[in-house]
């Protein structure tokens, strides 16, 4: 709609995109921050850590077809420039790498890069992949799909190999024990960040709502660990469930 009324008189929709935070490698580790950065339970401080604005988008007119400019969109993490890779001590992000790309293969098809809304704009589709579905631009024509082979194509580029990265000491599984620390930044979110209105409406939301219709044991055991977060979240919402407001009474 605003579109709509704006794209006559050049006034133009801005979106920032593509703001990222750089952090050195030897401030990844917890002896540096305090706790590590690919810990999903922690938030690496902007403070510290401020945003950077690498770009931007202009939103400048409608899509003349919403199936193919908007239904047909594949995002991925997988779509990566170079200089930018996954991080290796990611699970998280690896996780989505490969659940994402499955998810446009599946949704779209196996040659949704092909799409032109979804191709680089200067460049076009140039692999070793050939026919099923959404096969556009004359599915490649009929140069070689496959490598190696006795005519030079698709000869390997060794400056878009990953970046090597050192590896000491034992890969394994192992549980991850919750320590005060895993407790300290939510405090900091309940008493630093948000308003007085925020922190009533969080305690109502607990004890009227997701807590309200559970087991007193899981009450008490889910009680005690907002004691941990911040004592005055813990007492109201030991208050609002008809709990004992002394955490030692438990």
């Amino acid at each position: 709609f605003f579109l709509n009324n704006t794209a006559t008189t050049e006034i133009y929709t801005e979106q920032i995109v593509g703001s990222v935070r750089c952090v050195q490698e030897t401030g990844i580790n917890a002896e540096y921050m305090g706790f590590s950065a690919f810990d999903a339970k922690k938030t690496v401080p902007f403070s510290a850590y401020p945003l950077i604005q690498v770009g931007k988008l202009v939103l400048n007119r409608n899509p003349e077809n919403v199936f193919a400019e908007t239904e047909q969109v594949c995002f991925a993490p997988t779509n990566l420039v170079p200089g930018i890779e996954i991080a290796e001590r990611d699970r998280l992000f690896q996780a989505r790498v490969f659940a994402y790309l499955e998810t446009q293969k599946y949704r779209v098809g196996g040659n949704f890069d092909q799409v032109p809304v979804n191709c680089p704009f200067r460049s076009r589709v140039h692999n070793t992949l050939r026919d099923g579905e959404t096969v556009v631009k004359g599915n490649q024509g009929p140069k070689l799909n496959y490598f190696p082979n006795s005519f030079g194509v698709f000869v390997e580029d060794p400056s878009a190999n990953p970046v090597p990265f050192r590896v000491t000491g034992l890969v394994q599984r192992y549980r991850v024990n919750v320590t005060d620390n895993d407790f300290a930044q939510p405090g900091d979110l309940f008493r630093r960040v948000m308003t007085d209105e925020e922190r009533r409406f969080l305690i109502d939301t607990i004890t009227n709502g997701t807590l309200s219709k559970a087991i007193r044991p899981i009450q008490e055991r889910q009680t005690k660990i907002f004691y941990k977060v911040d004592p005055e979240l813990g007492r109201k919402v030991a208050e609002g469930l008809g709990l004992p407001a002394i955490k030692s009474r438990l």
